[in-house]
């Protein structure tokens, strides 16, 4: 027979019920924890990447920029590194979204994880033409580089659409995925659901010369701007949190 001992008011301790708090206790940390994470790289990607091209874009605006780039190298070079450190940022937002996405659509975290991927690829082939800028501007007054420096500037800007139109597929998943499970307010993903698509549409136009894509990206803007702030104060619904694997 086993013994149990009472405690100082006669009843056995409650073991089972102390062990329940602390599982709801760490589950309560780590959802938060994984709120401000995400909701922090957001915040990070959007400074890192906007900089970074804020100074990179200043430096080859005019006609003649190459013959300038010896002077100011090292700015570009700076906006260059934090347009890249935008890579480490979007990938690292995949694989931490990816475990909680699974929960509720394997293959919805796959493709958002595989969408953030090919995004950084192509920013980061942009990233190195914009850097070749450099060598390149040592022979400026050689004939065709003004040319090459050109090319160079616009394959960023391609490369810049591509991967905001891959990422704008991938986002609009992301948000299907939220404004079924409530994970986020389901306002809230349905901005994600309006904004992503109009983004898409400006990055095709900005592909076939038309210049609105600026416009476009507002909707989106505000999604991407107001999630992390809900994550960082609220975090994930619990309830959506805990949710069940589907197919």
């Amino acid at each position: 027979m086993i013994e149990t001992k009472p405690t100082a008011k006669g009843h056995a301790p409650a073991t089972s019920q102390t062990a329940g708090e602390a599982k709801v206790g760490d589950l309560a940390g780590s959802r938060m924890l994984y709120s401000r994470l995400i909701g922090a790289l957001f915040l990070l990607g959007f400074v890192c990447y906007g900089v970074g091209s804020g100074l990179a874009t200043s430096l080859v605006g005019g006609s003649n920029f190459l013959s300038t780039i010896a002077a100011s190298q090292t700015i570009l070079v700076i906006g260059a590194f934090l347009m890249f450190l935008n890579t480490g940022v979007d990938v690292a937002k995949g694989v931490l979204f990816f475990p909680i996405l699974e929960k509720h659509s394997k293959r919805t975290a796959l493709a958002y994880l595989a969408t953030m991927i090919v995004e950084v690829v192509l920013l980061a082939i942009g990233v190195l033409a914009l850097l070749l800028i450099v060598p390149l501007a040592k022979h400026a007054g050689e004939a065709g580089a003004q040319t090459l420096g050109t090319i160079l500037v616009q394959t960023n800007a391609t490369a810049y659409q591509m991967g905001e139109m891959t990422l704008g597929v991938g986002a609009v998943f992301l948000c299907l995925l939220l404004f079924r499970t409530q994970l986020v307010p389901r306002w809230l993903a349905i901005s994600g659901l309006i904004g992503y698509p109009v983004l898409v549409a400006g990055t095709i136009a900005e592909i076939f010369g038309l210049h609105i894509g600026l416009y476009l990206t507002i909707p989106g803007f505000f999604f991407e701007l107001v999630l992390p702030f809900w994550l960082f104060f609220k975090g994930f619904q619990p309830e959506a949190y805990q949710g069940q694997p589907t197919v």
